[in-house]
């Protein structure tokens, strides 16, 4: 049987798609219908047809899933940001061990039995609302020509107007409104994508969970270090309770790129500052107490956007590496240094590899400021550093053959070079940790035919109400 566009069918949703919609099946063929969950029987359009599936749209819930929960934000089919908000959060993580699985399985040709043994229960959220750190606000005007912020709907670059995200933090709501009352008290303009002009193009917010210390950003578009009535937004910024840093990033690109490449502390401090701690594992066998590390985060610093679960990933991570004091570690894709940094007190020695300067120059900053003197760290891309480190380095250097490799690499996982390096240098174990099942299964499977055998598979919960899942691997090289 075939379809077309604008046929109206009865379909029940008896799976979901790694990006979170509803799958339906009729005499075979796959209806991918966004906004609809497990278990619903929906009445639905179809707005694409190709030859063995379709997109349709949700135009009625004929029954409701028994996993369907009330979202919480009223505009969360319009955002597209939280796609399983109206999914119950244990089904949530049923899903996201399922896309690991899956992803394990289809695209890294492991055995589906060999997934299942080594596969660890996920590691879900307490509280999977507001958990967010960090959050970056799109500045636009409603059709009245009033100031807005709050999110693109899904692949558009039209904004929802919103300033309570569920996921944000509480204190983003009361920034928001503050300078969007500086903007329109003070005819300041919004940012106009299409013509270039407008002053105003984002405002990105991070907060400290444990220090409670807050930074604004403005990305505006121009040339100058000062804002226009800049001293009437201060006024309205520095009467929020735990407000620590205000700044401008200066970004006069025509481009999809956030942050210009000049920041200007304009009100208090360049930094904010956050702890991170890691739980006491010493009754489970290993050598080392809980600790606590403090970093200084910039307006562009990479950090952890869920600081709850990343001590439960970082602690995963660490205890996966299995160190006794007496290893030597690389920690690829290393960023601020903040898994270096926790791997180096239960170490010998770590060396961390980030390609961004800046970050490299937080790294050391954050080894000083924590008093560890063991980890040594480098500007580059992993797969250039790694080999021509392997290179020129004498063949008794221990850090030319490490006993640990912890990687922590984008979506896009690890370069073909940095794993084909990562082999020659034959560690004793690999952490890999993912924030995309995807490149991780290909990566894993590169792993395992290069003498690599995997131990432990395990997801943490890091992004509560979307489809994406990180994913800790403890791999062992064959003897």
């Amino acid at each position: 049987m075939e379809f077309q566009k604008n046929d109206r069918l009865t379909v029940e949703i008896v799976d979901m798609s790694n990006e979170g919609e509803g799958i339906g099946k009729v005499d075979g063929f796959a209806l991918f219908v966004k906004d609809t969950v497990i278990g619903d029987v929906a009445e639905v359009k179809i707005m694409k047809a190709k030859k063995h599936y379709a997109y349709a749209r949700l135009e009625k819930l004929v029954k409701e899933s028994a996993y369907r929960t009330k979202p919480k934000c009223d505009f969360y089919r319009q955002c597209g940001g939280c796609q399983l908000q109206a999914l119950r959060y244990e089904k949530q993580l049923e899903f996201k061990e399922s896309k690991i699985r899956n992803n394990l399985i289809r695209l890294g040709g492991f055995d589906a039995q060999y997934v299942d043994a080594h596969m660890e229960p996920i590691v879900g959220m307490d509280e999977p609302w507001h958990y967010r750190n960090k959050a970056q606000y799109p500045v636009g005007v409603d059709k009245e020509g009033n100031p807005i912020t709050g999110f693109y709907a899904g692949r558009t670059h039209s904004i929802i107007a919103n300033t309570d995200c569920a996921l944000g933090a509480g204190e983003n709501k009361e920034i928001l409104e503050a300078v969007l009352a500086y903007m329109k008290e003070n005819r300041i303009p919004a940012y106009d994508e299409t013509t270039g002009k407008g002053l105003v193009r984002h405002v990105l917010i991070r907060k400290g969970f444990t220090s409670k210390e807050i930074m604004v950003c403005l990305i505006v578009n121009t040339d100058k270090y000062r804002l226009p009535q800049q001293n009437k937004l201060l006024e309205k910024l520095t009467q929020i309770e735990n407000m620590t840093s205000i700044s401008i990033s200066l970004n006069r690109e025509k481009t999809n790129v956030i942050m210009g490449k000049e920041i200007h502390t304009i009100w208090g401090s360049d930094t904010i500052s956050d702890t991170i701690h890691v739980r006491n594992m010493q009754a489970e066998g290993y050598p080392f107490t809980g600790k606590a590390l403090t970093f200084h985060i910039s307006p562009l610093s990479f950090y952890q956007v869920n600081p709850v679960q990343t001590e439960k990933l970082y602690s995963l991570a660490l205890e996966y590496a299995g160190l006794t004091g007496q290893e030597t570690v690389w920690d690829l894709y290393c960023g601020i240094g903040t898994i270096s940094l926790f791997l180096a007190g239960s170490a010998k020695k770590v060396c961390g590899v980030e390609i961004i300067p800046q970050a490299i120059e937080d790294a050391k900053a954050n080894a000083a400021r924590n008093g560890i003197d063991n980890a040594e760290f480098f500007v580059g891309k992993a797969e250039e550093v790694l080999p021509t480190f392997y290179a020129k380095q004498d063949a008794a250097s221990e850090m030319r053959h490490p006993d640990v490799i912890v990687v922590d690499p984008p979506r896009k996982g690890c370069d073909a070079d940095c794993l084909d390096t990562m082999l020659k240098m034959q560690p004793e174990r690999i952490v890999y940790v993912s924030c995309d099942s995807a490149t991780l299964a290909r990566d894993l499977r590169i792993l395992c035919d290069g003498g690599y055998e995997i131990q432990k598979i395990r997801g943490v919960d890091q992004f509560g109400m979307t489809v994406h899942v990180e994913t800790v691997v403890l791999m062992e090289r064959h003897n």
